[in-house]
């Protein structure tokens, strides 16, 4: 009986603390839904060519038959990329904010950005020795430097677990129905 009332009791507390307490609204959720943030979200994506991170989730994914993975490269080459973008736009505007998606779309529109870009989806593996350093182009190091790059480069890097975990139920998604 004593446990009991002491479970009620602590659950009592902790319902009343806020520190505990449900948000009545995330700011994310409600930046989800404005039209303005959710466009901005679907420009990255399209800067950062996301159909070639679903593209990866893809190749990664695990399939019973090996005609089952054609099929479902076969259905991603049959997909617009306008259509990811879409598709992936909404539920991550909830994760990356306006001000990075817009940061990060200028950046990736620069000729230094879309070199990047190409270089993470069509450069091989590479050996880095211990001791060895990565060399930096000056137009890197003059990006770095930018105060709004470096918060927005932060965000989207954190953002990274939610766009893949996005792009896999995607995948999932047009996985089971006919595209």
């Amino acid at each position: 009986m004593k446990i009991v009332i002491q479970a009620v009791l602590g659950l009592s507390l902790a319902a009343t603390n806020p520190a505990f307490a449900a948000p009545a609204t995330a700011p994310a959720q409600a930046a989800a839904h404005n039209p303005a943030h959710v466009k901005a979200v679907q420009d990255l994506l399209g800067a950062m060519q996301a159909e070639k991170i679903l593209r990866g989730v893809a190749g990664r994914s695990r399939y019973p038959s090996e005609a089952q993975r054609k099929a479902v490269f076969a259905r991603l080459d049959r997909m617009p990329p306008a259509e990811v973008y879409q598709r992936l736009a909404a539920p991550l505007a909830g994760v990356i904010s306006l001000d990075t998606a817009t940061e990060m779309t200028r950046f990736y529109s620069t000729p230094y950005g879309k070199q990047v870009i190409h270089r993470k989806y069509n450069s091989g593996p590479q050996i880095m020795m211990p001791g060895m350093k990565e060399a930096v182009a000056p137009e890197e190091k003059k990006e770095r430097k930018r105060a709004a790059y470096v918060q927005a480069s932060k965000e989207l890097a954190d953002a990274q677990p939610a766009i893949e975990r996005e792009a896999f139920k995607l995948l999932q998604l047009i996985n089971t129905q006919k595209i």
